[in-house]
C-alpha cells in the first residue's frame, strides 16, 4: 500500500509558548493556521526551513499544533516517542538553544544527537546532518539533564 507522511500532531498548552520554541527557537515557519469555532480548537502547521523549499514540488512532513480553547492538562505521554530534526551543527544548534533557555536534556556528546524538550514536554532528538561532528567539550563532559 503506496503511503506518505503527512504530519505530527502534539497538542499544546500555550500558542505564544509552542511558536516561540518551535519558531524562534527552532527555526520552523507557520505555513497554515486553521480556527475552528464550532470545534472550539485551533491548528498551526509549521515546517522545517528546508522542507518548505520543497514544498511547492511535493508536500513536505509538517508538525500540527493543536491548541484546545477550553482548558485541558496534558501528561508527558513518553509512549508518544519524540519529533526529530536533522540540523547542520549539532553545537552550535544546541548552543543557540541554551543560550535562549532552553536546557539540553541529552548534551551531544557523541557530535551526533542530543535531546531537549519543548514547553508541553514533548521531546525533540536533534541530529547532526552526515556524519558525527568530531567530539568537542564542553558537550563531551555534559550530563543528562532531567527526562529527554
Amino acid at each position: 500500500m503506496p503511503m506518505k507522511y503527512l504530519h505530527t500532531m502534539v497538542r499544546v498548552s500555550d500558542v505564544a509558548k509552542s511558536l516561540d520554541f518551535y519558531c524562534t527557537k527552532l527555526g520552523m515557519e507557520e505555513v497554515r493556521r486553521v480556527e475552528n469555532e464550532a470545534g472550539r480548537f485551533t491548528l498551526i502547521f509549521l515546517a522545517a526551513p528546508d522542507d518548505k523549499k520543497q514544498a511547492a514540488a511535493e508536500r513536505a512532513p509538517l508538525l500540527e499544533l493543536t491548541y484546545n480553547w477550553d482548558p485541558e492538562v496534558y501528561g508527558e505521554g513518553r509512549n508518544f516517542g519524540h519529533l526529530a530534526f536533522e540540523v547542520d551543527n549539532i553545537y552550535e544548534t544546541c548552543a543557540s538553544l541554551q543560550k535562549s533557555g532552553v536546557t539540553i536534556n541529552r548534551p551531544p556528546r557523541d557530535g551526533r544527537m542530543a535531546f531537549v524538550r519543548s514547553p508541553d514536554n514533548i521531546s525533540i532528538e536533534l541530529l547532526q546532518k552526515g556524519n558525527a561532528l568530531p567530539v568537542e567539550e564542553p558537550w563531551k563532559s555534559m550530563p543528562n539533564t532531567g527526562k529527554w
